[in-house]
């Protein structure tokens, strides 16, 4: 019974997402011809800035609500356990990182693969990345397959930070999302795709902490904020030059198992990831996975919780308190 519940519930969310996607495509189409979404080689490349912008204020109107029937005990989501006979879920998940100094890149041709291969994906962005990736994010935001997650604001280590400034890095993503969607409900092209742009989430419901760390005080603002932590377990690496695109697919091939997270990038420090990811994909579906949204997954089985945040082994990620030790 318990199996064929979880099936029924994978087929009815598949269902739901499949019937959304022909009004979010033409709400695409109205306001972001074919030709604008494709990628352009030199916004990949991360670029330095001297202009420092500050995270919205944080309003109640920004917090969202926990998902019903999703995690409520604190720590983070490290994959998902499905019920046996089940299908074979995978999330594959983006991060779009941005700090202070920086003006990130956006590697459309990451996004051109999962567009042509027609693969739904988590994005994590960065509050302030939306700010400065403004028509390229609300490209994103109308697109049907992606689902928006919140990735700090300037890629702060919360382990870091506490008090006011740890609820602005983390909860100023959200506030920032709640812009964008206004501003593409509210442009003269969205106007008659009222419909289409209902489907769009008002407000984000799933954070991913900045590399990957995490302490009690960042776990407890997130879920007061209505966020759930989504850590992975499948790690590509992508963000190392070294690995190649044949590695990297091979990692995700060789590590992925049913309800699990895939990490990698699409801030231009994704070395070599739209490379890879075409072998990846076909490597995946081959073996019988499906790919679905973090947050399909999560309605479709256990999450696994974790009280502390890490990339592959406990710990891991308290390197990064060195930065602000210094």
């Amino acid at each position: 019974m318990r199996v064929l519940l979880a099936i029924g519930l994978t087929l009815l969310g598949a269902v739901a997402a499949v019937a959304a996607q022909p009004a979010r495509q033409t709400l695409q189409a109205a306001c972001f011809p074919a030709a604008s979404l494709t990628a352009i080689d030199h916004e990949r490349v991360p670029r330095r800035t001297t202009l420092r912008q500050s995270p919205p204020v944080v309003g109640s109107e920004t917090v969202g609500a926990l998902r019903d029937g999703v995690i409520r005990q604190p720590g983070a989501v490290r994959r998902v356990t499905l019920a046996p006979g089940s299908p074979k879920l995978v999330a594959l998940t983006l991060d779009f990182c941005e700090q202070s100094h920086e003006i990130a890149g956006y590697d459309g041709a990451v996004i051109d693969v999962l567009r042509r291969e027609n693969v739904p994906a988590t994005l994590f962005v960065g509050g302030k990345w939306m700010a400065t990736h403004e028509t390229r994010f609300g490209q994103l935001l109308s697109d049907p397959l992606f689902e928006i997650g919140a990735h700090g604001w300037v890629h702060r280590n919360a382990r870091g930070v506490s008090g006011a400034t740890l609820r602005a890095e983390l909860l100023g993503p959200a506030a920032a999302y709640q812009a964008a969607r206004s501003r593409l409900a509210s442009a003269q092209c969205a106007q008659p795709h009222a419909t289409a742009m209902a489907t769009v989430p008002r407000t984000l419901s799933l954070t991913r902490f900045p590399f990957g760390a995490c302490h009690p005080e960042s776990l407890e603002v997130a879920r007061a904020g209505g966020l759930v932590p989504v850590q992975w377990d499948v790690s590509t690496g992508d963000a190392s030059p070294e690995m190649s695109a044949g590695a990297i697919a091979a990692t995700i091939l060789r590590q992925t198992k049913p309800g699990s997270i895939i990490l990698a990038h699409a801030n231009g420090r994704g070395h070599n990831t739209a490379a890879a990811l075409p072998a990846a994909i076909q490597g995946l579906r081959a073996k019988g996975f499906v790919f679905v949204t973090v947050g399909d997954l999560l309605a479709a089985g256990q999450p696994e919780v974790v009280s502390t945040c890490f990339d592959r082994t406990p710990g891991d990620t308290d390197k990064y308190d060195r930065f602000f030790a210094r």
